[in-house]
């Protein structure tokens, strides 16, 4: 079964989805990497969702650190045993303390191991954590309308949504979130962010916000509401057409098709397409976006696997405009493009199609894979990265534009957008 978001953003995170055939381990989903923050908790770079997984993978937790029952029998779990029993004999609790039950110390336990592997985006969900995650992907919650990542270990804006009560509030992409509430998001997950930010429709969250190039934090308050994301807008400014795509949800390519039968109506013949602020969604859409303007079997995309599996390669299928191709064409971009914004702006321009104007992007190409384990909790797990055609990792700091052009804060606030304004000079000079 795939999930699909439509017009509602089911999730405070936002992954790219796979849409090849499921297999017996593993659906399509609207994945989790980055949190954006429109309703609850999932979105990104891709995730798998193991829904039937082997036995191995569904082993009792206790059985998986038992002494008899190592996975690799190289491993001497004698130290751990002797730690857990010094704790048992030795700690003495609080009378405000509930003793740990022996399946919540196996849980940390494993929490640890996974936290030791360095990855923001490999995360083990407790079953109360993981029951969570589930409803979060099958029902309607409240946010605030933005998106957050990990970038340089803290967590990170990448973009609030048009119209949103975060945008309204004054956050901005780039954001460094330092406590929500009264709570530090040192050391903190994209997923317990996600958990304190959402909430019930007419609440208020704070945000206490360092921005780069000002001094001291910025204390924000937001009103949580219901997100309504738009996917696409198009607008002409004397001989351009500008196409905004806000999204990679599941009606996108059908959006696209739409803004661009209005292209080739206009007669115009330079384009701009805006993927600002625009934090991926499904795979598929950007790889049949890119279609639109590259010639069959150009590769749009690649995936590289860890260990000695080949890396798959998702090519163009050929939908080019012929005739009506632009002869002039900008992708704007910035620190809120992400994922699937920059797999098909990678694509674009390194095929030369496209120049890329703006600023650095966010640089979210990893693939999780969620495994879910017999006791009801659940691991996820990068299992792969996104490769620009020319094999750069996109994880790696993200896409150059070829022309750096910054939007400040003030920029923001004084409604003035340098970045598009480039765009429309450029297509006058060239």
């Amino acid at each position: 079964m795939e999930i699909e978001e439509e017009n509602e953003i089911i999730s405070e995170s936002f992954d790219e989805v796979y849409q090849k055939p499921a297999s017996k381990n593993t659906q399509p989903l609207l994945g989790i990497g980055l949190g954006v923050l429109f309703a609850t908790a999932t979105f990104f770079s891709g995730l798998h969702i193991g829904v039937g997984a082997d036995t191995n993978l569904e082993a009792n937790l206790f059985s998986f650190l038992s002494r008899e029952s190592q996975a690799d029998n190289s491993v001497d779990l004698s130290e751990f045993w002797h730690v857990w029993e010094l704790l048992d004999e030795k700690f003495v609790t609080s009378s405000s303390t509930v003793p740990l039950s022996n399946e919540e110390k196996v849980q940390g336990a494993i929490a640890g191991l996974v936290k030791t592997y360095g990855d923001p985006y490999t995360i083990y969900m407790p079953p109360e954590d993981s029951a969570m995650f589930e409803e979060d992907i099958s029902g309607n919650f409240s946010g605030v309308g933005m998106e957050v990542g990990i970038r340089d270990n803290v967590i990170t804006v990448i973009a609030p949504l048009p119209e949103s009560p975060a945008l309204k509030a004054g956050i901005l992409a780039g954001d460094t979130i330092v406590k929500i509430g009264s709570t530090t998001t040192e050391d903190m997950n994209v997923d317990e962010a996600v958990r304190l930010i959402r909430g019930e429709k007419g609440t208020e969250v704070s945000f206490s916000i360092y921005r780069k190039g000002e001094e001291g934090f910025k204390e924000i308050k937001v009103i949580r509401d219901t997100i309504t994301i738009p996917t696409s807008k198009t607008e002409v400014r004397d001989d351009v057409f500008i196409i905004s795509l806000y999204s990679f949800n599941a009606i996108s390519e059908m959006e696209m098709q739409k803004a661009l039968r209005e292209y080739v109506k206009s007669g115009k013949r330079k384009l701009i397409l805006d993927v600002r602020g625009n934090p991926g969604g499904y795979l598929q859409s950007a790889v049949s976006i890119a279609s639109y303007f590259l010639p069959v079997g150009k590769t749009v995309v690649r995936e590289s696997f860890s260990g000695d599996e080949k890396e798959e390669v998702y090519r163009s299928s050929g939908r080019e405009l012929g005739k009506s191709a632009p002869e002039k064409f900008v992708v704007l971009v910035d620190g809120g493009s992400a994922s699937a914004s920059e797999i098909l702006a990678g694509a674009l321009q390194e095929h030369h199609v496209a120049t890329v104007i703006g600023s650095q992007t966010f640089g979210k190409g990893s693939v999780q894979e969620l495994v879910n384990l017999d006791d009801g909790s659940s691991l996820k797990v990068t299992v792969a990265r996104w490769l620009t055609p020319e094999g750069k990792s996109i994880s790696e700091g993200g896409l150059t534009p070829d022309i750096v052009v910054e939007r400040t804060a003030e920029d923001y606030t004084a409604n003035i957008d340098p970045q598009m304004e480039s765009a429309l000079e450029f297509m006058k000079a060239h």
